[in-house]
């Protein structure tokens, strides 16, 4: 599968907590950052810095360190994901291989995902969860049963299970968001109370653009009502 056809693991968070906000990302390219998603891009920073401190490629497991529980561990910071069969390209906070006593590894890899809330009653956490493993069954050539959501609001883990019913929802994603950039479409706003939590409110204007799909439309036809109004107005 060509770079063009890959699509990003968290295009599939997007989608699921709303595929207007994916398409207003990976289609029409817009972004804007407010506190929630600032906190975010924070929490990533120090998980990457954590990583780039270790001295070795491999680093052991630190007791105490953030995400991370105690024992026979290795642990991959950062790490590029990429699946050519699913046509996905991402990158893993963390990532666990069990090892033996000589350091080899002796189980499959566990993905570990740094949250800065707190667990959604929504899946999309836990579909891009299992998108990562998806990528490391492929990359790791092993099968993977659970992985784990760290949650920085309750410093707790989230055991994830990769069972069928998970599999089968996280392919769906992936199935919609393909279509979703390969239709180079952009589906009407709908307002919810979701809405006042996404940092391109402004952009995707939900309640004045109404049925119109993209944000430019509203724009141009508010410029054209303002331009229209102005010309009409005595000098």
């Amino acid at each position: 599968m060509s770079g063009e056809d890959l699509i990003t693991i968290s295009a599939l968070q997007h989608y699921l907590f709303c595929p207007r906000q994916c398409a207003l990302i990976h289609v029409d390219g817009l972004w804007a950052e407010n506190r929630l998603t600032a906190e975010g891009s924070l929490l990533h920073q120090r998980v990457d810095q954590f990583g780039r401190r270790s001295a070795r490629p491999f680093p052991d497991m630190v007791r105490g360190s953030p995400g991370c529980e105690s024992g026979s561990v290795r642990v991959v910071w950062s790490l590029p994901l990429l699946s050519r069969r699913l046509g996905l390209v991402g990158k893993a906070d963390c990532v666990e291989i069990p090892v033996d006593p000589d350091g080899h590894p002796a189980g499959p890899p566990k993905p570990v995902e740094h949250k800065r809330g707190r667990p959604k009653r929504i899946n999309a956490d836990r579909v891009q969860l299992c998108a990562q493993a998806l990528c490391l069954e492929e990359m790791f050539a092993a099968d993977l049963s659970e992985g784990a959501l760290y949650y920085n609001a309750t410093r707790r883990r989230e055991i994830v299970t990769f069972d069928q019913s998970l599999r089968s929802q996280t392919m769906d994603a992936i199935e919609a968001v393909r279509e979703l950039i390969r239709a180079n479409s952009t589906p009407p706003a709908e307002y919810a109370a979701k809405c006042r939590n996404c940092s391109l409110v402004n952009l995707c204007l939900p309640k004045g653009t109404g049925r119109s799909r993209r944000p430019s439309v509203y724009l141009r036809r508010a410029l054209d009502a303002a331009l229209g109004e102005s010309l009409d107005q005595p000098p």
